[in-house]
C-alpha cells in the first residue's frame, strides 16, 4: 500500500513524486516509457520553473548535462522588433531548453534520490475503484505481466489524453478549438538565442537547445494543417523564408540533423482537477498550444502546488479534500491568464499587439517587463504600471 502513486514521470509527474516523497510519503511513480526517450517538446523552461529547479537542488544537474544558457529575448512583427530579457525570478535569470530525453531522466532521478520508488516500462490500463473512490491502479510490468498497486491517492500526470482523467470521468470545464499546427526540427551551425518572429498566419519559434543544437519551430493555422502535412518540409522552410529571412539565411548556412517533427493536436482545455482519490497535474489536467512554451514551467509549479497543499493532511479525508479544492482554486487563479494569452498569439494575428508594442521600443525597463508577463516573472497589473499608462497616454 502505498500514499501516493504517480502516473506518468516526465515534467509534472516527476516533480510531484519527489515533492510527496519529501514529505514523508511512501510515493510510487510509474512511467510507460523507458528512460531516456525523447518525446514532442518546446523544451523552454521560463525563470519560474528554473527557479524551482534551484530550490529542488536539480539546476546544477541541468547545467552540466551541456544545455546552453539563454539571457536574450526578442520579438520581432511587421514594423517592430523587441530585445531584452524577463527579470530574474528568486535570483534566477539565466533560463534553458533542455532536450527532453536530458531533462526528463533529472527529475525522475531526482524523485528516487527523495525516496520515490520508480518502475519505468510500466503501462497503466486502469484505475481502480471502490465505492466510486479511487483506491490504486493496474498496470503492465516490463515483463508483461500484469499488476495492481493500491494508494491513498492517484496522481495523473499522464498527459494530454491522460488514462486517469478518462478512466475517473474527469470533464473539460473550459475548452476552446485548436488553432495551430506546428512543425519543427532541430539544427546545427545556426546561432540563435530565444527568438520570435510573427506575421498575419505565421509564427516562427528559435529556441538554443543541448548539444550546440537550435530548435526552429514553424506555426501554420490549424485549418492548413491537412494541406501542410503532406509536403511538411516545402511548407516548413517557406515558413521561415517569408516570416523571418535573416533567420532563413542563417539557416541556410547551416544543416538539419534530424527529422522534422509535428502536430496538429494543439488541444486547449482546463479539466476537472480532481476528485474522490485522485488528482490530475501537467498536462493531464490543463493543456493549451505550445506557441508560448509555457507547459513544463507550469507541470512545475503545479506540482508544487498541488504538493504544498496537501502537506501532511493526505491521510485525514476532509483535510485532503479541502486541499484538492483548494489546489483547483488555484489552477483557476494562477493559470487562466496564461491560458488565454496562449490562446491569443495561437490566434496568428501579431496586427492587434503591434501597436502597443511599438511604443515600448526605447523603454528597455518596459521591454523587460513585457517579456517577464510572458514567463511570468511579472504580473500583468505589474506590468501596465504608471510608467507605461504614461507612455501610452503620451502617444
Amino acid at each position: 500500500m502505498y500514499d501516493v502513486i504517480v502516473i506518468g514521470a516526465r515534467c509534472a509527474g516527476a516533480p510531484t513524486a519527489m515533492l510527496f516523497a519529501r514529505q514523508g510519503y511512501r510515493v510510487l511513480l510509474l512511467e510507460k516509457a523507458r528512460f531516456p526517450q525523447d518525446t514532442l517538446s518546446s523544451h523552454y523552461i521560463h525563470q519560474p520553473g528554473v527557479a524551482l529547479l534551484n530550490q529542488w537542488g536539480l539546476l546544477d544537474e541541468l547545467r552540466a548535462a551541456g544545455c546552453r544558457p539563454i539571457d536574450h529575448q526578442s520579438y520581432e512583427a511587421p514594423g517592430v522588433r523587441l530585445d531584452g530579457f524577463s527579470l530574474p525570478v528568486d535570483g534566477q535569470r539565466t533560463t534553458y531548453a533542455p532536450r527532453r530525453y536530458v531533462l526528463d531522466p533529472i527529475l525522475a532521478r531526482g524523485a528516487v534520490a527523495a525516496g520515490a520508488e520508480f518502475r519505468e516500462s510500466c503501462a497503466v490500463t486502469d484505475l481502480v475503484f471502490e465505492d466510486d473512490r479511487v483506491v490504486g491502479v493496474r498496470h503492465t510490468t516490463p515483463g508483461g505481466a500484469t499488476a495492481t498497486e493500491r494508494a491513498v491517492l492517484v496522481v495523473g500526470a499522464d498527459g494530454m489524453r491522460s488514462l486517469v482523467a478518462r478512466k475517473a470521468g474527469a470533464r473539460n470545464v473550459v475548452e476552446h478549438p485548436r488553432q495551430t499546427c506546428t512543425y519543427y526540427s532541430y539544427w546545427a551551425g545556426v546561432p540563435a538565442h530565444f527568438e520570435s518572429y510573427a506575421r498575419p498566419g505565421r509564427w516562427i519559434g528559435v529556441i538554443p537547445t543541448n548539444d550546440d543544437l537550435t530548435l526552429l519551430m514553424a506555426y501554420f493555422p490549424q485549418d492548413e494543417f491537412s494541406g501542410v502535412r503532406k509536403a511538411v518540409e516545402p511548407a516548413y522552410l517557406d515558413a521561415f523564408r517569408t516570416t523571418a529571412p535573416e533567420l532563413y539565411e542563417r539557416m541556410r548556412a547551416g544543416e538539419r540533423v534530424e527529422q522534422l517533427y509535428g502536430t496538429g493536436h494543439q488541444e486547449n482545455f482546463f479539466r476537472e482537477a480532481h476528485g474522490p482519490g485522485w488528482a490530475l497535474v501537467g498536462d493531464a489536467v490543463n493543456h493549451k498550444d505550445s506557441i508560448t512554451a509555457r507547459g513544463i514551467t507550469e507541470a512545475f509549479l503545479q506540482a508544487r502546488t498541488l504538493t504544498r497543499h496537501i502537506g501532511d493532511g493526505l491521510h485525514d479525508p476532509a483535510a485532503l479534500e479541502a486541499a484538492l479544492e483548494r489546489y483547483e482554486e488555484d489552477l483557476d487563479e494562477d493559470h487562466t491568464g496564461f491560458y488565454q494569452a496562449a490562446l491569443n498569439v495561437a490566434e496568428l494575428k501579431p496586427e492587434g499587439r503591434t501597436d502597443m508594442l511599438r511604443k515600448l521600443v526605447g523603454h528597455q525597463d518596459l521591454i523587460d517587463r513585457y517579456f517577464s508577463t510572458l514567463s511570468g516573472a511579472c504580473s500583468i497589473d505589474d506590468f501596465y504600471n504608471t510608467d507605461l499608462l504614461t507612455l501610452l497616454d503620451q502617444s
